[in-house]
């Protein structure tokens, strides 16, 4: 290949539906031009790409081989989930110039197909501890993500996580040099809006049981109609968002609302005052939490509610971007809730437009653009 004529080929690899996956939607947009960008993952091809792999939705990319787990035989393990078998029967081997493997599950194969440059690894939490409060997680496959941490990721030509406190954990435990590129929203160009009563509060997020969100609801109880709070929540747990719905009969200011596609979020978001960005903080990953949501309040231009999660206060208390609740019980989110006053809420939203460009994504962006060009060499 001439690299003065010819673009660097890059695959991107994950085993997450793309077109709905914000983090690896961000990567192809921010490669798209400058590299001869492919993709592998569940579904179909995003938009820009210049071919697409497509593992089918029913491929499994996590460990459930019980006995290779006991036994400790790490590679059959791998070498059994189906989206690698899946993946090694339609990926070429030594054709790619970078791989840029997201999440760990991924790393080993893209170390496989020998690209020529080298691959780079994007960590989306802390691998090791991701389901710590489940016994048998950690006992039999906590160890299994380690191995895939020290056999693997030195072999890295650069990696990256979500967050300060993730990177230092890697570092710490790994020895490798872990750049931070936070899960930033693109920056839109958009004016602050008015806060008129009642205040709207919105949370957007995934209905998982470990998130509880039924906090949030019991927060609600006893708080005035100057409130007024709106879940968005996905069904990724149908039985447990059934419930939340159920808990939330009777309280008339919660309302519950259909999913909203990705791509219209923000602006979905624009019609609130004020994203809830609450996680209770059960697992180190939840200890380090800086989701998604809390970088599309500040793009919305809207203000943020978040329990005393390090990194998610960090930024609050840097920008001026809303209010930190005491503790992550109901009645401490209910006294945040309760004293929500108009005028505040609008120096928040102010706040938020002053922050939305070295919050967003195209700023954040930088550390994964450093690190391919110094394996691209260019």
């Amino acid at each position: 290949m001439d690299s003065m004529t010819t673009r660097p080929s890059m695959l991107i690899l994950s085993f997450s539906p793309i077109r709905s996956d914000p983090r690896v939607l961000k990567q192809v947009a921010l490669f798209k031009d400058k590299y001869h960008v492919s993709t592998c993952a569940y579904g179909d091809a995003p938009n820009g790409v210049e071919d697409h792999y497509a593992l089918p939705l029913d491929a499994r990319g996590w460990s459930s081989d019980k006995l290779g787990l006991i036994s400790r035989n790490y590679r059959r393990v791998y070498d059994g989930m189906t989206a690698v078998q899946l993946a090694r029967t339609i990926l070429p081997r030594n054709h790619f110039d970078i791989v840029f493997a997201n999440d760990l599950n991924t790393l080993p194969l893209a170390l496989e197909l020998n690209p020529r440059l080298g691959v780079h690894s994007d960590l989306h939490e802390y691998a090791p501890r991701e389901k710590e409060s489940d016994r048998k997680w950690r006992l039999f496959v906590a160890p299994f993500m380690d191995w895939m941490c020290r056999v693997h990721l030195p072999q890295a030509r650069s990696v990256s996580t979500v967050c300060q406190g993730i990177a230092d954990e890697y570092a710490r435990n790994f020895g490798v040099k872990v750049g931070v590129v936070t899960n930033a929203a693109p920056y839109l160009d958009a004016a602050v809006t008015a806060t008129v009563a009642p205040v709207k509060v919105i949370y957007s997020g995934a209905g998982q049981r470990y998130r509880k969100i039924e906090l949030i609801i019991e927060a609600m109880r006893d708080v005035g109609p100057e409130v007024q709070m709106d879940f968005v929540v996905m069904p990724n747990e149908p039985e447990y968002v059934a419930e939340l719905r159920e808990q939330a009969r009777g309280i008339p200011n919660v309302k519950f609302l259909d999913p909203v596609p990705y791509e219209q979020l923000v602006a979905f978001l624009r019609d609130y005052d004020v994203a809830m960005c609450f996680l209770p903080n059960s697992t180190f990953n939840l200890q380090n939490a800086l989701p998604n949501k809390f970088f599309e309040a500040v793009q919305a231009r809207i203000g943020v509610i978040t329990g005393p999660s390090p990194a998610m206060v960090n930024l609050v208390r840097e920008f001026s971007l809303g209010v930190v609740t005491e503790d992550f019980t109901a009645a401490s989110l209910r006294a945040v809730l309760a004293g929500l006053e108009a005028d505040q809420v609008s120096e928040w939203k102010l706040a938020a437009n002053a922050a939305a460009w070295p919050l967003s994504a195209e700023s954040q962006a930088a550390v994964w653009e450093a690190s391919v060009s110094t394996i691209a060499g260019t």
